[in-house]
């Protein structure tokens, strides 16, 4: 087994963390296939999120804040967002 250092968090658990301070939770509380809704994340808490996850991965998230329908990240559940992410990270190294 590998010992992995808070550095070295696995990108689904570093985006969990990300969501998990804008819902004020403990990243434990996040089950992959809820919503931002169902843990009381609302829009401006979504556009905080999409901007730490920017920074903190150096990718540019195709999110439309004023139309998150149309944006091409799926924002459907909690994991769908992590999938997003490592997508875009995989094509942007």
């Amino acid at each position: 087994m590998n010992n992995v250092g808070a550095n070295e968090m696995s990108m689904k658990d570093q985006v969990i963390a990300i969501i998990a301070e804008q819902a004020m939770l403990e990243p434990s509380d996040i089950l992959p296939s809820q919503t931002l809704e169902d843990i009381g994340i609302d829009s401006l808490g979504l556009v905080e999120s999409i901007f730490a996850i920017e920074e903190t991965f150096d990718i540019s998230v195709p999110f439309n804040a004023n139309n998150p329908a149309e944006s091409d990240f799926d924002i459907s559940s909690i994991a769908s967002i992590v999938a997003a992410v490592e997508k875009l990270k995989s094509e942007q190294s």
